[in-house]
């Protein structure tokens, strides 16, 4: 009877389980739900109806407005896709190897390294040195590598990586290995990289949303319009199209058709946010894979 009502208790705390994740999948896919729909609705009917889960009109005039000029689009995306790639490689090639020499006991100015890097959290100098320093000292401005190189040592992942490896990789194992004859490098190679699986995956998920996402960079220091990010190329795009609408309203002439604002912004964020959203499966991955990396062997 024990057995029984046990089954029967897991059964139901399992039903209860899922039901409330199916509900909160569907508050969670119901933004994006929204996002899609609007983007194939005519800009008209947003105006005078709303946002709608299933569109009253379909219409591809937003994609049709933003990809009427489809080279400085796929330009865009390029760029985009290689300050992302480069970007996230090299910065979690630096930050695991800043966290492990932080975490090691056998180097003594760790504390006082780590006491810097988090300094720089709390206080900042300033727009217009880290302007004058990107620009007139390291000469980056309008190249592509002033979207790549301020993001690749971001002080919360050192200290995020810094102690994910501290927990992670066993000092018994790293004197273990130190015994066998191997070097730093090959400790860091061999043993880090491979124990410290889930943090890496997190710093690289943390690196590509933060280079995916950024607009600000482009606008600072990015003159030429074929290295715009895709972000930052959308934004010019759209805040064309609010001030063409606007100048036309004031002349008393209506183009909202050809211009569809409302639906435009929608469009935007599918395209933006739609390649990016691959990119979790494999990280889930590398979570999953790194749930047992824990056991030392005695």
């Amino acid at each position: 009877m024990a057995k029984i009502s046990n089954s029967k208790s897991t059964t139901i705390f399992n039903l209860l389980a899922y039901i409330i994740i199916i509900i909160l999948t569907f508050f969670c896919i119901l933004p994006f739900w929204l996002i899609i729909s609007g983007s194939f609705t005519t800009n008209e009917s947003i105006i005078l109806h709303g946002y709608r889960l299933i569109p009253d009109s379909l219409s591809l005039e937003a994609y049709k407005a933003i990809f009427r000029i489809p080279q400085g689009i796929f330009n865009a995306y390029g760029i985009t896709i290689f300050v992302t790639a480069v970007g996230t490689l090299s910065g979690l090639l630096l930050i695991s190897m800043g966290g492990y020499v932080l975490q090691r006991k056998d180097f003594r100015s760790r504390n006082k390294i780590s006491f810097f890097i988090y300094f720089t959290t709390l206080f900042q100098g300033g727009l217009i040195p880290w302007y004058i320093l990107l620009t007139n000292f390291l000469g980056l401005k309008d190249k592509v590598a002033v979207l790549i190189l301020p993001g690749l040592m971001t002080p919360f992942l050192v200290i995020l990586m810094k102690n994910f490896i501290r927990m992670a990789v066993p000092d018994e194992v790293v004197e273990s290995a130190k015994i066998d004859g191997a070097g730093d490098f090959r400790i860091y190679h061999s043993i880090v990289l491979h124990l410290a699986g889930p943090g890496l995956a997190t710093i690289a998920l943390f690196l590509a949303l933060q280079y995916w996402n950024d607009w600000f960079m482009s606008m600072l220091f990015i003159d030429t319009p074929q290295k715009y990010s895709l972000q930052f190329f959308l934004y010019n795009m759209l805040n064309g199209a609010e001030f063409l609408r606007n100048l036309s309203q004031g002349a008393g002439v209506d183009i909202s058709v050809a211009i569809p604002a409302e639906t435009t912004k929608l469009a935007m964020a599918v395209i933006v946010v739609g390649p990016i959203i691959f990119l979790y499966p494999f990280i889930q991955r590398y979570f999953v894979k790194g749930l047992t990396i824990g056991a030392v062997k005695g």
